[in-house]
């Protein structure tokens, strides 16, 4: 359950279901839906009350302008949202590699030099 204090800033639950609705410009039983879909997943306190981190507000108003800007239906959302996270991790992972990559070339380029 759902603290307050384990969380990193982005991810740390802080806002009940009607002020996450307010902030994105939502009905509560929207968002009660959208859970319902797997489109968000807000914490749940000991009380079982939702609790909103600011990641969830982003991942809401991103689902918002799909849905009212672009048209797309809640199936597509999820497809799209869930293609988004996955060329996140992908692209972290890409960065890990480079990274490693870079310094076994360096350590490399320092052995050949020292000889």
């Amino acid at each position: 359950m759902f603290d307050g204090y384990d969380e990193p800033p982005v991810e740390q639950p802080m806002y009940v279901i009607s002020v996450a609705a307010k902030m994105v410009g939502l009905h509560p039983q929207t968002l009660r839906h959208y859970e319902s879909q797997g489109l968000v997943t807000p914490k749940r306190s000991d009380g079982n009350v939702r609790f909103y981190s600011p990641a969830d507000i982003e991942r809401l108003s991103q689902i918002v302008r799909l849905t009212d800007e672009l048209g797309v239906n809640l199936a597509g959302v999820q497809i799209i949202l869930d293609m988004r996270e996955r060329l996140e991790r992908l692209q972290l992972e890409m960065d890990t590699v480079r990274a490693e990559l870079e310094a076994e070339i360096s350590r490399l380029r320092k052995r050949l030099i020292e000889g």
